[in-house]
């Protein structure tokens, strides 16, 4: 899907004032409230808007540790784990990977006691052979996109 400077404007907009209106959205646009709606409407459709959700913070939540375990998989067991992996309340993303092990998962849990619990259920999951696992500090730069969409709409002025 192409994107052009309209639809990465439309975006940034989307990030920077995410509470906002179609109607207002259109106005500051200076664009007809339909042609910004099918935007939007191409622009779900075509996956490059996920969701329209509120972010959420673990811990706000009462689960300030963040972990990365890496999941080693014994061969075949793959889709087996994942699909096992979403029945872990505690597991808030997941991903097959390249390099060392299978599978990596961002975890969230209240303190290092209750990460330790998780990580056992982890390794008493049937295929799954060893984890390691990586405790977050602290974050350096929080999860954005307005860098990429301000970058692809420099691309998308420039053609």
């Amino acid at each position: 899907m192409t994107v052009d400077e309209l639809d990465t404007r439309i975006l940034r907009l989307l990030l920077e004032q995410p509470r906002t209106s179609v109607r207002e959205y259109a106005r500051i646009l200076g664009v007809a409230r339909g042609t910004l709606q099918a935007r939007l409407d191409r622009l779900e459709r075509d996956g490059v808007i996920t969701g329209t959700g509120p972010t959420l913070s673990p811990a706000a939540l009462g689960h300030p540790v963040l972990a990365f375990v890496h999941i080693e998989v014994t061969q075949g067991h793959l889709d087996d784990v994942g699909d096992a992996l979403a029945a872990v309340p505690e597991i808030v993303e997941a991903f097959s990977i390249t390099g060392g092990g299978d599978l990596l998962t961002r975890v969230v849990a209240r303190d290092n006691a209750h990460l330790e619990d998780v990580i056992q259920k982890l390794i008493s999951l049937p295929g799954v052979v060893r984890t390691r696992s990586e405790v977050a500090l602290r974050e350096r730069v929080p999860q954005r996109l307005l860098p990429l969409v301000e970058s692809i709409g420099r691309s998308a002025a420039r053609k």
